[in-house]
């Protein structure tokens, strides 16, 4: 697949989640099938460029290309300043985030606060497409900031109008937040009038529902967030899915032991032991989420105070597990727990 002038394996692309598309997940998942990546939010405040979190959001040593890297803020100036620094740094394709739901992005009247003001969102657009003429610049919405005003068709027009290269749509309003079912239908709207593509994003948790909302939005591709969080390995289920009708077999549970300890030492590495130690305990948890004795044993890992320990923990328990059963159970809650 071509995008922005890219060669990509597929067009399946993990979403920016704050916290956790760090560079340890962004290029797990791309090595378990995704065809793109995009870095968790990076501020646009210029006072914060030197903080150990900030520079480490733009730290894309060894990253696979393309380099995608979101950037959040109310203030156009700030904002191309922002674009400038991380194409600088490394950025091959410059997002903006319009989407984020949270208190503390929307209380500052960024991320899917923005929706509300439409000149505004004119401005910072133009703003970050001039800024950077030889960067493709990249859009993330919801549909709207509550059910009585839903306007992504009127954000698709004025992106269009600004540069934007694509447009990537979260299928709920601000106001959802992560609840509800998604609005394939005002995918499918927004699809049908745009000029450049469109990414889908939401609830897309299984091969089947993937082939269901491409056939129903017609995207040019699909977004995955949450459901990819303890389970990297769905990029290649859904890429083996849509292009054989087929169903790959659950992973084994040495594979995924296996993929684990890589991903941890990854996070030792990028973070140092003490802040990988605590970063690693939310990723345990989710890989292990729904198995036998998983409360007890992340009652127990999350008390660990070294890396050896908490490796230890997570050897012993896969383990066992394969000492019961050679592949890991998919959980038919899985999908709802992601929903809920």
């Amino acid at each position: 697949m071509q995008f922005l002038g890219f060669p990509l394996r597929n067009n399946l692309f993990v979403a920016p989640m704050a916290g956790v598309t760090d560079r340890p997940f962004r290029q797990l998942c791309k090595k378990m099938g995704a065809g793109l990546a995009v870095s968790e939010m990076v501020t646009s405040n210029s006072l914060l460029y030197g903080s150990e979190k900030t520079r480490r959001r733009a730290n894309h040593q060894g990253e696979v290309a393309p380099v995608s890297v979101q950037i959040a803020g109310a203030d156009p100036v700030m904002m191309a300043e922002a674009a400038r620094h991380n194409v600088v740094h490394g950025a091959q394709i410059i997002d903006i985030n319009m989407g984020c739901p949270a208190k503390k992005i929307c209380n500052v009247m960024a991320g899917s606060a923005l929706l509300k003001d439409e000149a505004l969102v004119g401005r910072i657009l133009d703003a970050v497409v001039r800024a950077v003429p030889s960067t493709p610049v990249t859009l993330k919405i919801r549909t709207g900031w509550d059910t009585a005003n839903r306007n992504a068709l009127s954000i698709l027009h004025i992106a269009e109008q600004s540069g934007i290269r694509a447009l990537a749509l979260h299928g709920r309003t601000r106001a959802c937040g992560y609840t509800g079912r998604a609005e394939y239908e005002t995918i499918r709207a927004v699809k049908a009038a745009a000029q450049i593509p469109i990414i889908a994003n939401g609830d897309i948790d299984t091969p089947e529902k993937a082939r269901l909302v491409l056939e129903i939005t017609g995207a040019d591709a699909l977004m995955i967030g949450r459901a990819a969080q303890g389970r990297p390995w769905l990029f290649r289920e859904i890429e083996h899915f849509l292009a054989t009708g087929r169903y790959l077999p659950p992973p084994r549970v040495d594979e995924i032991h296996a993929v684990l300890l890589e991903h941890l030492e990854d996070l030792y590495l990028f973070y140092g032991s003490e802040t990988g130690l605590r970063i690693a305990r939310k990723h345990i948890s989710w890989y292990t989420r729904g198995l036998v004795g998983s409360a007890a044993f992340r009652h127990g890992m999350n008390q660990l105070l070294t890396v050896a320990r908490q490796k230890q923990a997570v050897n012993d328990y896969f383990f066992a597990l394969a000492a019961q059963d050679e592949r890991l159970p998919y959980l038919a809650d899985i999908g709802q727990e992601l929903a809920a």
